[in-house]
């Protein structure tokens, strides 16, 4: 027997729900936000305000009657134009870009092998060495510039006394009172040295973390393939951990271009032919008896922006070659 009932019509205008009904506006969930919000706060109090201070003190002249209580008088961007027509400034900024081009250089150098020689130990053996380097990482910068202070230092320092004990013809005669701090070219020698002697350890332990992911398979076939170990790097290990050496460049660059703690340790404030930028920046804001604070949050500032400069061309590249989403 056929079914002759009318077919049910729908309302015009009506369509079938099948699931709840969805408020057109879309629901905020603030507990993402309300969990970040500390952490923000720490930070915008910490760092984004006193940016912003010195921001406002670049273009102010703020000096001894401005700290006691005199306001700070509005000089636009006459801070700027004195120290970019300053040619002691010129020269704080080619020590600080030496410096770091050298420092940062050896130390991806240095950090990429002993990581790699940490790869190809035993496990028990690698994570010995590896806690043992980073002691090195982990030393307070004061910590560490004292130390090579005393290890460099005319008097009782190891490293004067060791070339004092070399034969004259291999190293020459006169260490025993050798000044390492009087000069540029010694004093960044030897911040050099501290330098990357506390940054490898971590790039090379950051390298070894990433050797640890590439797959064996990858070097076995290179290995049949009659690859050497130089080949096999240049066309395995450097391309797959490219990521990982642009972080760790990037970092460097950073770390290297504000060396402060050690490099006013080292030379003190007597050396001003050794000055970097942020030994340039704190001398004139605080190294002397009419302090400056306009002109060294200018200085302050420029290196800001210089940094700025660098870390926005690394996130420029990676958004290029697709690492980042």
């Amino acid at each position: 027997m056929l079914d002759t009932a009318p077919a049910v019509r729908k309302a015009p205008g009506r369509k079938n729900r099948t699931g709840p009904a969805r408020s057109g506006r879309r629901r905020i969930r603030t507990g993402p936000y309300l969990l970040i919000a500390p952490t923000v706060l720490v930070i915008a109090v910490l760092m984004f305000w006193p940016m912003i201070q010195i921001g406002i003190m670049a273009f102010q002249k703020v000096g001894s009657r401005q700290l006691r209580g005199a306001p700070a008088e509005q000089v636009g961007t006459e801070n700027f134009r004195t120290i970019l027509d300053d040619p002691f400034f010129w020269q704080t900024l080619r020590n600080t870009v030496l410096f770091a081009v050298v420092a940062v250089t050896l130390t991806m150098v240095v950090g990429t092998l002993v990581g790699l020689l940490l790869n190809r130990l035993g496990s028990k053996m690698s994570n010995l060495v590896a806690g043992g380097v980073m002691v090195a990482w982990a030393t307070p910068p004061v910590t560490a510039a004292i130390i090579f202070t005393w290890l460099f230092g005319t008097t009782g320092g190891l490293v004067n006394w060791c070339l004092d004990g070399l034969p004259d013809w291999l190293v020459g005669s006169g260490w025993s009172d050798f000044n390492w701090f009087g000069s540029p070219l010694p004093t960044y020698t030897v911040l050099t040295v501290c330098v990357v002697w506390q940054a490898c350890p971590f790039v090379a332990v950051s390298v070894l973390a990433g050797l640890k992911s590439v797959p064996s398979e990858l070097y076995e076939a290179a290995r049949v393939d009659g690859s050497g170990p130089w080949r096999s790097f240049w066309a395995i290990t450097f391309p797959i951990l490219k990521p990982i050496f642009l972080v760790l460049l990037v970092m460097s660059i950073i770390w290297d271009f504000k060396v402060f703690t050690q490099l006013f340790v080292m030379a003190g404030m007597a050396n001003r032919d050794a000055f970097n930028l942020s030994l340039y920046a704190y001398s004139e804001a605080f190294g002397s008896l009419n302090p400056k604070l306009g002109m060294g949050s200018a200085i302050a500032l420029v290196l800001t922006v210089i940094l700025l400069v660098v870390t926005a061309a690394y996130v420029r590249l990676m958004v290029r070659q697709g690492e980042t989403r």
